[in-house]
């Protein structure tokens, strides 16, 4: 298998994994307050890969000598992102909040071109990405009707779009400055420092649930979401780290979470069914993605990689 087939197989994987995040968070939150909920998913997610990573010593050396990368995915990855995505959905209606969310390819392919001087649009990269989005508008419009409200709407929107470019600075931040590090070491510390940042914030702005009262259910949630998180974090920050990996390429692969999701959804959420809407939208994202990954989109890479000739001294 080649190392390029590995990567979309992953990346596919991973984004299967992301996909299950909306039904059960929606199931936690009928029990917990939602930075609670954010801030102990992501505690118990640091802790489960600590196990998996290096010894105490070198793990907080390793920490010392990446400290401003550790930062800052605690802060954007971890802090901003989740704290603006649980309160600006709680106002968003949810296709549209599912629209905002899906184009973080979109945001991200923006943000790589600003940061990193090897990115730029390419016309596949600008099809793909222009027809993905209407095909998550479609899966969206198939789910839930549209509909605009009032300032606090357009609050949460504009936190839920914050989210997005936070996650993408992230994802920058990472593919430029991991280097030999650790992405167990790099995932388990943003993940557990984020969650406690978000668990204490919650302590002053939300009214605590007694622990006791949490049934069963929700703690399989809780535990499933942490793992995913676990997992999905660490695999996304390998693949990151892969030299030939261009950040806005492989976050085309999120245009299929909501494909997962609303699939996920007819399968385990009562009175979701399949509509031709959604079919089509679903459809559209994958031509898209096959568009770019096996036709035009390879053509356009080879010819990027054409060397240019001698360079003069």
């Amino acid at each position: 298998m080649s190392r390029k087939t590995n990567t979309i197989i992953w990346a596919i994987i991973t984004c299967l994994l992301w996909s299950t995040a909306y039904p059960f968070i929606k199931i936690g939150l009928q029990y917990n307050t939602p930075l609670n909920f954010a801030g102990s998913r992501f505690i118990i997610a640091g802790l489960m890969l600590l196990p998996f990573t290096i010894s105490p010593r070198y793990y907080f050396k390793m920490i010392r000598e990446n400290r401003s990368l550790a930062f800052w995915v605690t802060i954007l990855q971890t802090l901003i992102n989740y704290v603006l995505f649980y309160i600006g959905l709680k106002y968003v209606p949810g296709a549209l909040g599912a629209v905002i969310v899906g184009s973080q390819p979109f945001v991200t392919a923006v943000v790589s071109r600003i940061m990193i001087k090897e990115e730029r649009f390419t016309a596949a990269k600008v099809t793909t990405i222009a027809v993905g989005i209407f095909g998550i508008v479609l899966v969206s419009a198939g789910r839930q009707s549209f509909h605009f409200g009032g300032p606090m709407e357009l609050a949460g929107i504009l936190m839920v779009f914050i989210a997005n470019i936070s996650t993408a600075v992230s994802n920058v931040l990472v593919s430029k400055k991991i280097g030999t590090m650790n992405p167990l070491v790099l995932n388990s510390f943003a993940l557990f420092s984020g969650g406690a940042l978000i668990l204490i914030l919650s302590l002053f702005t939300e009214k605590q649930a007694p622990v006791s009262e949490f049934p069963l259910r929700y703690w399989l949630v809780l535990t499933w979401l942490s793992m995913m998180s676990a997992i999905t974090f660490s695999t996304w920050y390998m693949l990151l780290k892969r030299p030939e990996v261009k950040v806005s390429e492989l976050n085309l692969w999120k245009f299929i979470i909501p494909v997962f999701g609303a699939i996920l959804s007819w399968i385990i959420v009562p009175g979701e069914k399949a509509e031709w809407v959604t079919i089509s939208g679903m459809v559209i994202i994958s031509l898209s993605l096959i568009y770019f990954f096996g036709i035009t989109g390879r053509r356009e890479r080879k010819i990027e990689e054409i060397p240019a000739g001698p360079i003069a001294k």
